[in-house]
């Protein structure tokens, strides 16, 4: 089986990928400060077995309370939303942004498992 999965970050119609910079992350971070986003994740499963393949989209809305530009700039100081989809770990120190979450946690880490559970599972995987 191969399992790939691609997570990105939207909020209205602009879409966050992983920051180039520092720069850009603080005004990512900026943006999401007191609103709502969504958290898309990608999923595709092909088995080399079959050679079937299974695709799917799952969404997470996410709503992060007022941020202060300290805090800001000491999440950005630890690096550790370099490199994910809308400059945050939501599983690390961002954790402390979050006010409220709709949908699949794990789908905010950036790997669904409900989701890629239930296509495992209509693909024969005994799960």
């Amino acid at each position: 089986m191969v399992i790939g999965a691609d997570t990105l970050v939207a909020i209205g119609d602009r879409v966050l990928g992983k920051p180039s910079s520092r720069a850009e992350a603080r005004e990512m971070l900026r943006e999401l400060s007191g609103r709502e986003h969504r958290v898309l994740t990608g999923l595709c499963v092909l088995s080399g077995w079959s050679g079937e393949e299974l695709t799917s989209l799952e969404e997470t809305v996410v709503r992060f309370r007022l941020l202060g530009e300290g805090e800001i700039d000491a999440y950005l100081a630890t690096g550790e939303g370099d490199d994910k989809a809308g400059a945050y770990a939501i599983q690390s120190r961002a954790a402390l942004f979050v006010e409220g979450i709709r949908g699949d946690f794990y789908n905010v880490m950036g790997l669904p498992l409900c989701r890629l559970g239930l296509m495992l599972r209509e693909m024969g995987v005994r799960v």
